[in-house]
């Protein structure tokens, strides 16, 4: 009697401990997956468990298991956005619409060479209070530098000074950034030269990590600053990854063919040299980068930026604090209400700001359409935003929706699998993230459900913080974060280090 009630308890046992399992699992039934090789997908059931994908295939419900009825519906890896600035503000807003409409899953700061605070901090800040999504940083160079040189920075760094620096970004790498990133059409990075970079990266590279950065020049210097991150990627024996590449410059337009034929070449010498890019023939920054000598005073470089950059009327203002009427008008038609010359203008307005008028921001749409094509099908290059939460460029909004909707579906110039495949794997092999971007057993249950013939974007340049549709439900870490247009409660987000330096 005693052994079939002991027998009868341990019975109970294994059951009660597999509802627990079965209640922390989902199984997503009806699927079409793509599993983000660039394969073809099929059509099965995929199961999540304590945060990991735990089978695929024709798969059974557990007693007390949630289920997912796909509907024939595309299931994909959660997205990789490997240059984003939705990292600012996700403590105050830790859900976005902006991020999870998108089905983007993981962001990446730290790129252009800066962050917000330094990398222990909002690593700190975010795991006392996670977000919807995981968290993953570079060491930012430009922070180094002000942090080093302060406000005497416009010129090279000694060597003592990049010592320092090293050992700025060695802290961090022992954190578990990913690298190093560059942002150097920026102050203070602006005024360092290659052999600061080579070495810092050095440091980068013997720590397991890469080299990510938006370079030296994307409009009158472009081939000077690709050479020179080739140069960094030889020297400095480090994966390298250029940021939201473009040319930014009519007189540049259709010469894409020319670049990937150079970068092909850096790969065929042994060098592992990626990109990243986003969807839009516009960039968003400071309106400093049109005169690159930064001689605020010289009327020639004003007139030059306008005729062979720029034109006034494709430069949108996103922000100016001394007169926030101009936001959302364009230069030529602030200009014109203003009755003086577009380059009296800017004049104006850049050296208002400077003198400590204020900030300011403007959009520049000047990048060829037959370019970003180009690019976009290198077999290198992965998608991103380099957007913010509610952002005034629609990318923030949109940008990897607008992949599926016009360069998908209306185009034609990627596969739906080849674009998931740029959205997920390319980019976690490239950022160095083991076990994202694959629906794989094992791996991370980061996942995104959508319409692949409905998604799209619906943010643009004249209203931009409209949030993306088809976009089902996404889950982070085996838990749900998304559904029919709806944030949850869950915040599962992780920091995600470099291997190696990974905590659980």
């Amino acid at each position: 009697m005693l052994k079939k009630i002991v027998l009868g308890i341990l019975f109970l046992v294994g059951v009660q401990a597999d509802l627990g399992n079965a209640a922390d699992s989902w199984l997503i039934r009806n699927a079409v997956i793509y599993d983000g090789t660039g394969g073809e997908p099929i059509n099965g059931d995929l199961r999540i468990s304590k945060g990991l994908i735990e089978a695929m295939g024709n798969l059974r419900p557990m007693p007390g298991e949630r289920v997912w009825d796909a509907q024939g519906l595309a299931l994909a890896p959660g997205f990789i956005d490997p240059h984003s600035h939705h990292d600012m503000g996700l403590l105050e807003n830790p859900a976005p619409a902006s991020v999870l409409a998108q089905g983007i899953t993981t962001i990446v700061s730290g790129v252009d060479g800066m962050t917000e605070v330094p990398v222990r901090q909002m690593f700190a800040e975010f795991e006392a209070h996670p977000a919807a999504v995981n968290l993953a940083a570079f060491g930012p160079h430009n922070n180094y530098r002000s942090m080093v040189m302060k406000d005497d920075f416009r010129r090279t760094a000694t060597a003592a000074e990049v010592e320092v620096m090293k050992a700025l970004l060695g802290a961090d790498m022992e954190a578990g950034a990913l690298g190093l990133a560059t942002g150097v059409e920026y102050e203070p990075a602006l005024y360092s030269d290659t052999a600061e970079l080579v070495a810092l990266a050095r440091v980068a590279a013997k720590m397991g990590g890469r080299y990510t950065s938006h370079i030296r020049s994307e409009d009158i210097k472009f081939y000077e600053a690709l050479e020179e991150i080739i140069t960094i990627a030889r020297d400095a024996g480090i994966p390298v990854n250029i940021s939201h590449m473009k040319l930014a410059m009519a007189a540049l337009w259709g010469q894409a063919p020319k670049v990937v034929e150079r970068l092909n070449q850096a790969r065929a010498d042994g060098l592992d040299v990626t990109a990243d890019i986003y969807p839009y023939d516009g960039w968003q920054t400071t309106m400093q980068v049109l005169l690159p000598e930064r001689n605020l005073e010289d009327r020639k470089a004003y007139e030059y930026a306008l005729t062979a950059i720029a034109r006034p009327s494709t430069i949108i203002i996103t922000l100016y604090e001394p007169n926030p009427s101009y936001v959302g008008k364009t230069l030529e038609e602030i200009a014109l209400e203003e009755g003086v010359d577009p380059v009296d203008m800017l004049m104006k307005m850049m050296q208002t700001t400077a003198a400590g008028g204020g900030n300011e921001m403007i959009i520049g749409r000047n990048i060829g359409e037959e370019d970003i094509r180009t690019f976009m099908q290198w077999p290198y290059s992965s998608i991103s935003s380099d957007g913010g939460i509610d952002d005034r460029h629609p990318r923030g909004q949109g940008a990897f929706p607008r992949v599926f909707a016009r360069y998908v579906r209306e185009l034609g110039v990627l596969s739906l699998p080849e674009a998931i495949r740029k959205m997920t794997s390319l980019t976690a092999q490239s950022l160095g993230l083991a076990d994202r971007g694959l629906l794989k057993e094992g791996l991370a249950a980061d996942l995104v459900l959508f319409d692949a013939a409905t998604i799209t974007d619906h943010a643009t340049f004249t209203d931009p913080i409209q949030y993306s549709t088809g976009v089902q439900a996404v889950w982070v870490n085996g838990q749900l974060v998304w559904k029919d247009g709806q944030a949850t409660e869950s915040r599962p987000g992780r920091i995600l280090r470099r291997s190696g330096t990974e905590r659980k």
